[in-house]
């Protein structure tokens, strides 16, 4: 059932609280401070940029810069940069695309699986700490409506991107 706007046109209470619930949350995850503890406690020493990227090509096959650039909605020069600093450090490599051989694709090292395995089961750790006191009905509601905000978030934005822009 969809939770239309009220009458007068603005949103519902609900919308309005899921919308401040995610800024929260969001605003608490993006806190340099929470960043650095997050990556001392993997041991895994990374900027956000950095981690960003990696978490980004471990969902994904090795893509070219200006594809990640695209999935990560930011500049194809932040990328460059910022692999750049993961090649010197050992996470990422550049190897040759198999389409084009004269593009090149960025690819995770050994190195860069193991780091993102330790950021994401620091987080995790972290997580179950937080929610240790929920019950796993509470969990595993929050696990189903949480994917399902995302993937209509998802539609809803690829929706945005087909409709044709409006002229003048």
């Amino acid at each position: 059932m969809a939770t239309p706007p009220l009458p007068d046109g603005s949103p519902s209470p609900e919308v309005v609280d899921i919308e401040r619930a995610l800024y929260r949350i969001t605003y608490l995850s993006s806190r340099a401070r929470q960043h650095e503890r997050l990556m001392a406690a993997a041991g895994v020493p990374l900027d956000r940029a950095g981690a960003a990227l990696l978490r980004k090509m471990a969902d994904a096959e090795p893509m070219r810069p200006g594809e990640l650039a695209a999935r990560l909605g930011v500049e194809a020069s932040h990328v460059t940069r910022t692999v750049q600093h993961l090649e010197k450090s050992g996470h990422v490599v550049r190897v040759p695309d198999p389409d084009d051989r004269r593009a090149q694709r960025i690819q995770l090292t050994d190195a860069g699986r193991q780091a993102v395995a330790r950021i994401r089961e620091t987080g995790v750790r972290g997580m179950q700490a937080a929610l240790a006191h929920w019950s796993p009905d509470d969990l595993r509601r929050l696990a189903t409506l949480f994917h399902r905000m995302v993937d209509d978030f998802l539609a809803h934005a690829a929706d945005e991107d087909t409709e044709p822009t409006p002229t003048r």
